[in-house]
């Protein structure tokens, strides 16, 4: 997953500087908003955007990196045709894709531009008029507002009581899976390795495989080789829509933070998500919940680099899930 810049445009007419603002105030002001974010003081960030906006003319240069522009330029979308364009992650693209009914309410048309892979998984958003595959060409739609998919929050000027939490919003056939007695869970161990604090070594997963538990292995590789021989049923897949199916059949997904992470709480499968003590602005700090996904729960590490406490606390949770099973 990528991170959620400040660089957010306002719905209010903001006028552009032609010059771009000091590197070091612009790193200042982006600290300042991921600090109200992890706090849930979405409004304060919203502020620091607003000024961020008047000075970010130089985001549209052909130099900075696609994913690192700003889009949106403050239109109205009431009326338009609303362009959305998934940039960032995959993960990014789940969990904001849940504002598509907000402005298909408001707008004339929505059409979304997104990864290849996620666009069988999206067909099933309400909203959504048109779905084309992003590519580094000239866009061949017609739109009247165009949007990054990480700007919604910031569209809606969401609030943590506003925050559009119905789920499921991905809508997918389940897969049948073998019948079994046994709490049907799916298990991810790794993320990618360019967020390597994210991961756990698969050997400090130990005392939560000791449970009479059916196990549905969706790690994909390469951290599906650090998987003994013979563990679980191997259900994790580069076809996006067919994990979503697997996911959608489990009972639970016990997962780090990952794309993963964010198919089973827009999937409403129950999900723990077990944090590094300095996580992603969007877990927010010092919760065992998130107003993003109802179905989720968090766990979080008590010191840097300390995995062994998150799965005991998990391991006595799975126990309470296993009795409960049978």
């Amino acid at each position: 997953m990528a991170r959620l810049g400040p660089a957010f445009a306002s719905c209010r007419s903001v006028p552009q500087a032609p010059a771009e603002p000091p590197r070091r105030d612009r790193a200042a002001a982006g600290e300042a908003w991921v600090a109200h974010m992890r706090r849930g003081e979405f409004e304060q960030a919203w502020t620091i955007s607003d000024a961020l906006l008047r000075d970010r003319a130089w985001l549209k240069r052909r130099d900075v990196l696609r994913c690192e522009q700003s889009v949106w330029d403050g239109t109205p979308i009431d009326g338009r045709r609303v362009l959305v364009r998934c940039y960032r992650g995959l993960g990014d693209a789940l969990q904001f894709i849940r504002y598509a009914p907000l402005i298909r309410a408001r707008a004339a048309r929505l059409i979304v531009w997104a990864q290849p892979a996620l666009l069988p998984v999206l067909a099933g958003v309400d909203g959504i008029d048109e779905l084309q595959p992003v590519h580094d060409g000239d866009i061949d739609v017609d739109y009247d507002v165009d949007a990054e998919v990480m700007e919604l929050p910031y569209v809606f000027r969401t609030s943590l009581e506003t925050i559009p939490a119905d789920v499921p919003y991905l809508h997918v056939d389940r897969a049948a899976l073998p019948a079994s007695d046994r709490a049907k869970v799916g298990l991810v161990w790794r993320a990618g390795d360019w967020t390597p604090h994210r991961s756990i070594p698969f050997a400090l997963l130990a005392p939560l495989l000791r449970f009479p538990i059916a196990w549905y292995v969706l790690q994909s590789e390469p951290g599906l080789s650090e998987r003994p021989d013979g563990f679980g049923i191997v259900a994790g897949s580069d076809d996006i829509l067919e994990l979503a199916q697997v996911i959608g059949s489990l009972d639970l997904v016990i997962t780090i933070d990952s794309m993963t992470a964010h198919l089973a709480g827009a999937l409403g499968t129950p999900a723990w998500t077990m944090l590094p003590a300095r996580a992603d602005w969007r877990w927010l700090e010092g919760r065992n919940d998130t107003p993003w996904y109802p179905s989720m729960r968090l766990f979080r590490q008590e010191q840097r680099g300390e995995w062994e406490g998150v799965v005991e606390r998990v391991a006595e949770e799975l126990s309470r899930v296993t009795r409960e099973k049978g």
